[in-house]
């Protein structure tokens, strides 16, 4: 295996990286673990705070940044009988997160799971197991040596031209 070339500066400074900004969001350890029993179907803060073994004030305050950043959302709901009480469940926005953790998942299996771990994707149609991958804009896969990186940053105008 060879080395990547040394760099000094990431190509995309943090401020202009959308990755830097989700990291900002979502980074959190708290917040992770949220979200992945979220995916899985948890959304009442009892569930999260049980599964989790979350102090309850770190689940309120991570739970009011995700519902803050348009990731979940707050929504009342009444059981028979028994007072409102409040449950958090995905926005489409937190939904489109899944294939992110799919992505996570396969790469932990593989490299702290020694090949394997407890879930497996399969085809419903298939049955064929299933992995994430690159593809084109018409869904074509795209295999990993056929793939460049185009950045495009913002256009800065400079100190002098701004006067």
């Amino acid at each position: 295996m060879t080395d990547t070339p040394l760099i000094r500066r990431s190509p995309v400074p943090p401020g202009d990286c959308n990755l830097w900004k989700a990291f900002g969001l979502i980074g959190d350890r708290w917040i992770l673990v949220i979200l992945r029993s979220a995916l899985y179907g948890l959304r009442r803060f009892d569930d999260f705070q049980n599964e989790l073994e979350i102090p309850r004030s770190v689940l309120s305050n991570r739970l009011a940044r995700l519902v803050e950043a348009g990731v979940m959302e707050r929504r009342e709901y009444r059981e028979g009988g028994q007072r409102a009480r409040i449950e958090y469940p995905l926005t489409r926005k937190g939904q489109s997160l899944g294939l992110s953790f799919t992505a996570l998942t396969e790469w932990s299996d593989h490299w702290i799971g020694n090949g394997s771990g407890p879930l497996t994707l399969r085809s419903k149609t298939t049955g064929q197991k299933l992995s994430v991958a690159m593809v084109d804009e018409h869904g074509k896969p795209v295999k990993k040596n056929d793939v460049e990186t185009v950045i495009t940053l913002p256009s800065r105008r400079s100190a002098k031209s701004a006067k």
